[in-house]
């Protein structure tokens, strides 16, 4: 063959390949994960949301970094910002926020993500979060929890979490979470001690896509803790679970099921404070 041809068959399949990747991302959004939501538009100025993540960075005895998976932050984040919110970042143990790597990367990284990694205000909190124990609850109206792999160490089996989201669940905060952030409501409870997740349907993370993502080193997986403690636990399922959504909204709280709800149960959440302020 002539190197001419050679050459041009080289420059299709590098244009075919390249063509290929670039469309990847769109390619799984179609499938289901992280999708566009397209909720409405709320001003909600006046008004405060404090975003809690873990503070957790190594996974198990892998030695690999993990955290936060960042869209599970950064989407709610900003659907709260772009509505005139004034959001604060809280972690566990304050300080650095660690971000499992891999979220922040080519294909799986969002606009959200890349929005708040280009954002110097955003990386700040990111840098220098606020200690959940010094942080005022009763001070916002919507807390959000959000999950990430090295939110099954601490957010489940932090004290300090448990009795402030009791206390901001007895004033009626709102309160919601995505994926391993609904760890955090297992140590709270209601005004008669009540366990807040017993004979409560809400959703996270499945035992399902724990296995197929191969992470079942982590301590606490959501579906089965949840319903140890009694909730009434829902989820969607899909080919592969990574590809599920599923939001379930119960009076004033709000979890998803995964990474693909950021936007979902922001966009509740703010319904709720919406008509929780017409109503005042």
């Amino acid at each position: 063959m002539r190197r001419g041809k050679i050459l041009i068959i080289v420059t299709v399949v590098a244009l075919a390949l390249g063509a290929g990747a670039a469309s990847l991302p769109a390619i799984l959004r179609a499938a289901g994960l992280h999708p566009r939501y397209a909720g409405a538009t709320y001003r909600l100025p006046g008004k405060r949301a404090l975003i809690i993540t873990t503070s957790h960075a190594i996974l198990g005895a892998t030695g690999k970094r993990t955290g936060v998976y960042a869209s599970e932050m950064t989407v709610p984040y900003y659907e709260f910002l772009d509505a005139g919110i004034a959001v604060d970042v809280a972690s566990i143990q304050g300080g650095s926020i660690p971000v499992e790597p891999k979220s922040l990367r080519w294909p799986l990284a969002t606009p959200a993500d890349r929005r708040f990694m280009a954002d110097p205000s955003s990386r700040a909190k990111l840098a220098s979060s606020a200690r959940i124990d010094d942080v005022d609850f009763a001070s916002y109206d919507i807390i959000y929890l959000a999950g990430g792999w090295g939110a099954s160490w601490d957010l489940g089996t932090s004290e300090v979490l448990g009795r402030k989201i009791s206390e901001a669940w007895a004033r009626g905060t709102l309160l919601g979470s995505v994926c391993h952030g609904a760890l955090g409501f297992l140590k709270a409870v209601d005004a008669a001690g009540v366990p807040l997740v017993k004979g409560r349907p809400l959703t996270a993370v499945t035992d399902k896509q724990v296995r197929e993502l191969g992470i079942e080193i982590t301590p606490m997986h959501p579906e089965t803790e949840l319903r140890k403690a009694g909730a009434l636990f829902e989820s969607a399922t899909a080919f592969r679970d990574i590809l599920a959504n599923h939001i379930v909204v119960d009076g004033n709280l709000v979890t998803g099921q995964n990474q693909n709800a950021g936007a979902e149960v922001a966009q509740d959440l703010m319904l709720l404070l919406s008509r929780k302020a017409n109503a005042q």
